[in-house]
């Protein structure tokens, strides 16, 4: 094939560079440092959005006593315990009645019969944590309390709309270009977001920045994947971009420990991104889209100053712009997204890839946003939850290197989804325990995360893999989606989110041990060459299609230039 062709001659010519030069150095680190502001503008809903205990206002006119004033939100249980609702009081009228006539609330009157209404009058917020947060700015508690999640979910709906938009246009526009626009894009409407008057003017905003976020990292993991050399490559990807993300995410609750205002918070995580614009005139363009488009000159410039960086001393030709021209006119077969589901197999393995992205996606997302309503303190708990992620991604890529996929996938499954299923079962007055294993269950299913990613790439086909990883990654983005209602099931039992995300999580892990084992095989390059899911009986392809033994046996390895 033309591709397979163009990778080689490109791979080969400029194997003088060397794989870890000042040149690598320097794309490696400045494309991972670009990650960080992801890491924490992506999960800052959770302290913009944090819900202050809150109780029903009184009019400041109300003629009540100080002992009717204190008297007057009935009591509820709540987590095992009486507590001053947050949604209801006794009907205020009757109060002021009561105190005109000097009775006393207990003795006098029986509470528990008096007539309750909704909070007509607003809500006082707690200071104690936020001193202001989207919540109580624009009281979305009690009836309107499905805001909260809707805005994060909105984001999540941004980034679904990104990660459609930001191949073509990073294919159509170059990676530098589409890596940079996005990057301003993000910064600049979470700087208009600190300005927001209204809910609704914030959501659609915060859905604005998921699209850009999304469309960075990408145009960012892309951008090195084609600069750096494969051996780079491999810890750019596993490595790289996710510790930097997690450090990102681990600044988070430092800045809103600093902060409590959302604004100003907000404010805080927006100016690092102006820190980016620098990069401009030292992160380059991908030399391999530059070959793609013709535009053979600033290719092999760039080639030659990477060359001047790393001390070396570049060939007089390295680019053949009428051989590449040749390998660039030759046309390649279509595909279409329906060839996903066009035998069994890869039907299959589809369902299942779509089914696993999604529930790890839950998974991931779900005990992410869910650190606000752990036991303890909430910044601890969010920067423990960022912390544990970086052992999660170094695992994640010992056991790439060494282990089977399946059952390493399968083992971090089991074991976050287990201990989500044992946190019903601690005893309340435990609570380190609870707060312990909620951080396994993150480190599981964050392994698990990480590892899925390559693990799909090597189950489809050459000739479909981009369209194979990104159906699942569209799978991944309903699932964040989603997320943000199984932490809002919490309000109703505490522990009935970690029994659903357990639950799902350990079927994923049943559901992967079904999946054909891809550790040391050879990638497969046809939907023949495919290797079957247990349990299926091989059909053999017609004779026209089918793969000689010779070619089973010893499969050519075709290398995707993205990857």
């Amino acid at each position: 094939m033309p591709r397979r062709k163009k990778y080689i001659i490109l791979s080969e010519l400029t194997a003088f560079l060397g794989e870890w030069g000042r040149f690598q150095r320097l794309v490696f680190f400045l494309l991972s440092a670009s990650i960080v502001p992801n890491g924490f503008n992506g999960l800052s809903i959770v302290f913009l959005a944090g819900t202050p205990e809150h109780r029903c206002a009184l009019p400041r006119g109300a003629n009540l006593s100080g002992e009717w004033r204190n008297a007057s939100i009935p009591l509820e249980l709540r987590g095992g315990r009486a507590a001053p609702s947050r949604c209801r009081r006794y009907r205020l009228a009757a109060l002021a009645n009561f105190s005109a006539l000097g009775l006393r609330p207990g003795s006098d009157v029986e509470l528990a019969a008096l007539e309750q209404e909704r909070c007509l009058d607003g809500w006082e917020y707690s200071r104690d944590l936020y001193r202001s947060t989207i919540v109580s700015e624009w009281n979305l508690v009690c009836d309107d309390d499905w805001k909260g999640p809707f805005s994060t979910s909105l984001f999540f709906v941004g980034v679904l709309f990104g990660s459609f938009i930001s191949g073509q246009l990073s294919d159509k526009f170059g990676r530098k270009n589409v890596l940079f626009v996005t990057m301003g894009m993000q910064t600049g409407f979470s700087f208009v977001q600190v300005f927001c008057t209204s809910w609704e003017m914030f959501s659609v905003l915060f859905m604005l920045v998921g699209m850009g976020q999304i469309s960075n990292y990408v145009a960012a993991f892309v951008l090195g994947t084609e600069i750096l050399g494969k051996s780079v490559r491999i810890l750019f990807c596993t490595l790289g971009v996710c510790i930097f993300y997690a450090f990102g995410y681990m600044l988070l609750p430092l800045f809103a420990y600093f902060l409590r205002d959302w604004r100003t918070l907000l404010l805080a995580l927006t100016l690092p991104g102006l820190l980016c614009i620098p990069l401009w005139w030292v992160i380059p363009e991908s030399p391999r889209w530059l070959i793609s488009q013709g535009r053979f000159q600033e290719a092999e410039a760039i080639i030659r100053k990477a060359a001047k960086m790393n001390g070396i001393t570049a060939p007089d030709v390295i680019l053949d712009p009428i051989e590449l021209q040749d390998s660039n006119s030759q046309k390649q077969q279509a595909y279409t997204i329906l060839d996903l589901v066009k035998t069994q197999n890869i039907r299959t393995v589809t369902i299942m890839s779509v089914i696993l992205w999604m529930i790890i996606s839950v998974g991931y997302f779900g005990l992410s946003l869910d650190t606000p309503n752990l036991h303890g303190d909430i910044y601890v708990n969010c920067f423990l939850s960022a912390v544990i992620e970086v052992p999660a991604y170094i695992i994640s890529w010992l056991l790439l290197r060494n282990f089977p996929r399946r059952y390493s996938m399968a083992a971090a499954l089991f074991l976050g989804g287990c201990v989500l299923l044992f946190i019903q079962l601690v005893p309340a007055h435990i609570r380190v325990l609870s707060v312990l294993l909620v951080m396994v269950g993150k480190f599981g299913i964050t392994s698990a995360f990480s590892m899925v990613y390559v693990y799909t790439a090597e189950l489809y086909p050459t000739v479909v893999r981009n369209m194979g990883v990104g159906a699942s990654s569209m799978a991944s983005r309903l699932g964040s989606i989603l997320s943000p209602y199984f932490v809002y099931l919490g309000a109703y039992d505490r522990f009935l989110p970690y029994i659903l995300m357990g639950s799902l999580t350990v079927l994923s892990g049943i559901l992967t041990l079904f999946l054909p084992e891809s550790y040391g095989m050879p990638l497969p390059d046809t939907t023949e060459q495919m290797l079957t899911v247990k349990g299926l009986k091989y059909r053999p392809a017609s004779n026209s299609t089918r793969v000689s033994r010779e070619e089973e046996e010893n499969p050519v390895i075709l290398k995707s230039t993205a990857f």
